[in-house]
């Protein structure tokens, strides 16, 4: 389906500019864009699955209505923060590499799950 392929090439995207954050030393962006690619991968799945997904960012909440196991609840529950803690002055935390570094990796795990589910 289309739209499946939209937002799964959008999660490729956001991968590539997190990626390019992080080597550019912007930990925060790339914590963020980490975020936005395991939330566009698991809505490309859940459109698979049920033709739609709630409007919310929530990463567990999405991975729960997704059926995935509970290893990937656990990296969306580590994701998940970076949505709010890398953009809002009120809430900001600052990144370190080795944070930024994990958020990615963890990301790459949800991605990784979610194009295995998408086949």
């Amino acid at each position: 389906m289309e739209e499946i392929k939209r937002w799964l090439n959008q999660a490729e995207r956001d991968l590539t500019t997190a990626n390019n954050s992080f080597k550019s030393k912007d930990y925060y962006a790339a914590a963020y864009w980490a975020q936005q690619v395991a939330e566009k991968a698991l809505k490309a799945l859940l459109i698979k699955n049920t033709g739609q997904f709630p409007k919310i960012h929530e990463l567990t909440r999405l991975a729960k209505l997704a059926n995935a196991p509970s290893n990937i609840i656990d990296l969306c529950a580590k994701i998940n923060p970076s949505y709010t803690d890398s953009r809002y002055p009120d809430s900001f935390k600052p990144y370190s590499k080795k944070e930024s570094r994990e958020t990615l990796e963890y990301t790459k795990e949800v991605l990784k799950w979610t194009k295995e589910n998408l086949k």
